[in-house]
């Protein structure tokens, strides 16, 4: 009886200490990096809404790191490089700067508020609605709505809706 209690407690100890092992600590500040592709859906300004497909396609690939310094809030530096194609050509149309503010929502959301800084002039603001849609052991794969509002370079004002979707890592 004696040793059955003690293989009993045995097997209790050593499940406990798997048990705890599975859960991983997060700690803070964490930093994660992501990779994805935007694509521009409408932009509406002063001579009413373009879509992206009319006379021309511009896709931006946003490449960013993410410094967590709690679960709540962090800090995010994206650079994204848009290629436009026109009449068979292609090109890189401008480069934008994109710092901002993350702010965890909950249940897989986060809105990111950033800054943007475009190579062509521009300049404005875009948030970003963010969502983790699988969670991987070493990536997660999200989906995001960024709608950015952008001024300057003597263009009128002009706010639009996106769609990006990337991995996280």
């Amino acid at each position: 009886m004696k040793k059955i209690i003690t293989i009993f407690f045995a097997v209790i100890s050593f499940g406990m200490k798997t048990i705890s092992a599975q859960t991983a600590t997060v700690t803070y500040p964490r930093i994660t990096g992501y990779a994805g592709i935007l694509h521009p859906v409408v932009t509406f300004g002063n001579d009413g809404a373009h879509t992206n497909f009319d006379g021309a396609y511009v896709g931006g690939l946003p490449t960013g790191i993410n410094i967590w310094k709690s679960q709540k809030i962090g800090f995010s530096m994206e650079i994204v490089p848009f290629i436009r194609v026109a009449d068979g050509t292609s090109k890189m149309n401008h480069l934008l700067f994109h710092p901002g503010v993350l702010v965890s929502l909950g249940h897989g959301f986060t809105l990111a508020n950033r800054l943007a800084f475009e190579t062509s002039g521009r300049y404005g603001i875009t948030p970003v609605l963010n969502k983790v849609i699988k969670k991987g052991k070493d990536c997660s794969y999200f989906v995001a709505v960024p709608v950015p509002a952008r001024f300057g370079n003597d263009q009128p004002s002009t706010v639009g809706i996106g769609f990006q979707f990337g991995i996280s890592f």
